[in-house]
């Protein structure tokens, strides 16, 4: 009895020697390797958050309606000296029919009698009122034909030729008024209202609008990068 229990307390003595030696030669523990190992994954952005941008698109910034954001336009003849833009999305109404003002001065214009035009079978008219400010060093011109979508979750619809047509008309009712609407072109610090017009289903209701950064959204090259304006 007096000898297993003195070989008890040297195995004993014998493992605490080992467990120090192991301290003061700074092995890492279990715990302390598996922090190590653990490599920091970046947090990819939820769906929701892209809804309503081209399919690869790049999104240069997410600006609420209301808040104002630079866009510097760049084609391949002016990398030097790029059309820049300052736009801030003031208002986007659907459902609703076009300005009765607008469409009364445009068939004025061609010796018309005025009529409301009626949107496509089973959809609705939605009018986006945009503040746009020339920011850059020259004369420079733009408009929503190709370079802005309005957006229902991710479908995205652009204007039609025919939509085009009154987005002309309301750019020339309000230059008319202001003689600073960027469709006909403003100089460098100029500011004033331009129009998109487009058609969604009757019943829908945009969610976010595309600003593409180049000069249409979509190009042989994929999809420009842009900014995804979240609507009210």
């Amino acid at each position: 009895m007096y000898r297993s229990r003195s070989l008890s307390r040297g195995v004993l003595a014998a493992a605490g020697l080992l467990a120090a030696a192991a301290c003061s030669t700074g092995a890492p523990s279990a715990a302390t390797s598996s922090v190590g190992d653990v490599t920091p994954v970046a947090a990819e952005p939820s769906p929701d958050a892209t809804q309503g941008a081209p399919p690869g698109a790049e999104i240069l910034g997410s600006p609420a309606q209301g808040e104002a954001f630079d866009v510097t336009v760049i084609a391949s003849n002016t990398t030097d000296d790029p059309s820049r833009w300052r736009f801030t999305v003031t208002d986007v109404t659907c459902g609703k029919p076009l300005d009765p003002a607008v469409m009364a001065k445009a068939a004025d214009s061609v010796g018309a009698s005025a009529s409301a035009p009626a949107p496509e079978p089973g959809k609705q008219f939605c009018v986006m009122a945009i503040d746009v400010e020339n920011i850059g060093k020259k004369q420079d011109s733009w408009n929503t034909s190709g370079s802005v979508s309005l957006n229902v979750g991710d479908t995205r619809y652009t204007q039609t030729q025919t939509d085009d047509e009154y987005a002309l008309d309301y750019a020339q009712f309000w230059n008319d008024k202001t003689s600073t609407v960027a469709t006909f072109g403003v100089n460098p610090g100029s500011k004033g209202p331009t129009h998109g017009v487009f058609q969604i289903p009757v019943g829908d209701k945009p969610s976010t609008a595309w600003f593409t950064s180049g000069t249409a959204i979509d190009t042989i090259d994929g999809a420009e990068p842009g900014y995804l304006v979240t609507l009210k």
